[in-house]
Order: C-alpha cells, then sequence, then structure tokens
C-alpha cells in the first residue's frame, strides 16, 4: 500500500488510542461477514462515492488495487453510483479515482 496521508499519521500519532480503537473497529466490521476482501474494498468506495467523502475515495482507491481490483473495475464501481448519486457527484469522484490511479497504478 502506499504511504499513507499526513494527516492520517498526524492522528495516528497525536492520538493513539483513539487511533487503535478505531483501527481494531475496522477490524472487527471487516471479519463479521461473509465477504471477501475485493467485495469489501467495492463497498467501502461505493459508501465513500455516495458520501461525497474525496479523502475517503482517495483511500479506498488504494485499498481497492491493494485488493487486486483493476482500474477498470474501480472506474465502473464508481459509474454504478451515477443513477443514485446523479451526474455531477459521479463525475466528481471519477476525478478523485483518477487522482490515485494516475499516481499509483
Amino acid at each position: 500500500m502506499s504511504q499513507l496521508p499526513k494527516t492520517y499519521r498526524s492522528f495516528q500519532d497525536t492520538y493513539p488510542e483513539v487511533w487503535q480503537a478505531y483501527d481494531r473497529l475496522g477490524g472487527a466490521v471487516h471479519q463479521a461477514g461473509p465477504l471477501d476482501d475485493r467485495s469489501r474494498a467495492l463497498v467501502k468506495l461505493a459508501l465513500a462515492v455516495g458520501a461525497r467523502q474525496e479523502g475517503a475515495v482517495h483511500a479506498h482507491v488504494r485499498k481497492c488495487l491493494d485488493a487486486g481490483l483493476t482500474a477498470d473495475e474501480i472506474r465502473h464501481a464508481v459509474l454504478l453510483a451515477m443513477p443514485t448519486v446523479g451526474f455531477p457527484s459521479t463525475v466528481a469522484a471519477l476525478s478523485w479515482v483518477e487522482d490515485i490511479l494516475t499516481t499509483e497504478a
């Protein structure tokens, strides 16, 4: 995985106990059901797109790549959001996806 953003690392350093609790929660919810790594990565990406969270989209594109998803699969997952979140939100999310795909893929 690529280097974590500076703000994220700063949060880890400033609030280690909070970050550890958050990290444990993330691990617990990932293991709570039957979805595999690829499916979980796509679901999390879709949630980030729907919430219009640029930083989260960046992070989840990285996680999708780490899970072995292709750039085309990632783009398709975002494109599927269009009927639900609308054209402007989808285009914004695609631009955030490209931020990562053009620097890390």
